[in-house]
């Protein structure tokens, strides 16, 4: 089996002015220590107005931690008021995006077209998309929710090559633990985290499945990183609410050495 680099990302969500992104970055900078750049991958995702800052911090202090983007609109240039291109991202140097977040698609109508579109975008522009896929309480109680994830997953990656998803990473984050304090027992994760490589498999062949990183994303923390991290399948955490202070940040990140 391949051994995969575990990726560590923190999505701060609607949080933090330039001046706080920038203290958190500095704690965090503060407290990563330059060995384990070889044995994790760390990133944070700010607002997008945090990103240029964020990335300052981390640049500055030769700091090994990536700076991702919440979300991009798939489009190069345009009368798309509000959005944001993935070469603004790309010339901040953002290593990573989110797409297809679940408060994307609830909140703001996201689309499984969408979410292609835009990672065909991300790819074409060298910019890792982190893929986010899950289910509801509802379809979980109706035992349908491998077939749904399967689904977002097959659709999320259609017209997209082998060799332009190996960068790819895909995000489980079942929508009933995302900030409800409530997350999936680690085989409960396992479960879909699998089948998500199993998918992609069918897609892309098992070589390129096995090189290619599954988070798992839905209130992963200090108390139980380590026992997801400990599943087969999951290959690092997508952090919400514990990416927002420096200490339990950086404890998960220990959790994947």
């Amino acid at each position: 089996m391949t051994k995969r680099k575990p990726l560590i990302a923190g999505n701060w969500k609607m949080n933090n002015t330039v001046s706080e992104a920038v203290v958190l970055a500095q704690e965090i900078s503060n407290g990563y220590e330059k060995d384990w750049a070889e044995l994790v991958d760390v990133c944070v995702c700010p607002p997008s107005v945090d990103l240029k800052a964020v990335r300052g911090v981390f640049l500055f202090d030769r700091t090994k931690v990536a700076v991702g983007a919440q979300n991009v609109y798939y489009e190069p240039k345009g009368a798309f008021t509000g959005e944001i291109s993935v070469d603004m991202l790309s010339e901040i140097g953002c290593e990573y995006c989110i797409i297809g977040h679940s408060e994307r698609r609830e909140l703001f109508g996201e689309t499984n077209e969408g979410v292609n579109l835009k990672a065909k975008a991300l790819i074409a522009g060298r910019i890792k998309p982190i893929v986010c896929v899950g289910e509801s309480l509802a379809v979980r109680d109706e035992g349908a929710y491998l077939d749904y994830v399967r689904v977002q997953v097959r659709a999320a990656f259609a017209g997209i090559e082998a060799s332009e998803a190996a960068e790819a990473v895909v995000a489980y984050e079942p929508i009933w633990a995302i900030g409800t304090g409530r997350t999936a027992t680690p085989e409960q994760a396992e479960e879909v985290c699998a089948a998500i490589r199993a998918t992609l498999a069918e897609l892309f062949g098992a070589e390129v499945a096995e090189g290619m990183r599954v988070l798992y994303g839905g209130s992963m923390n200090e108390g139980n990183a380590e026992l997801l991290l400990a599943m087969p399948d999951i290959d690092g955490g997508l952090i919400g609410g514990a990416s927002l202070k420096a200490g339990s940040f950086l404890t998960i990140v220990k959790a994947a050495l």
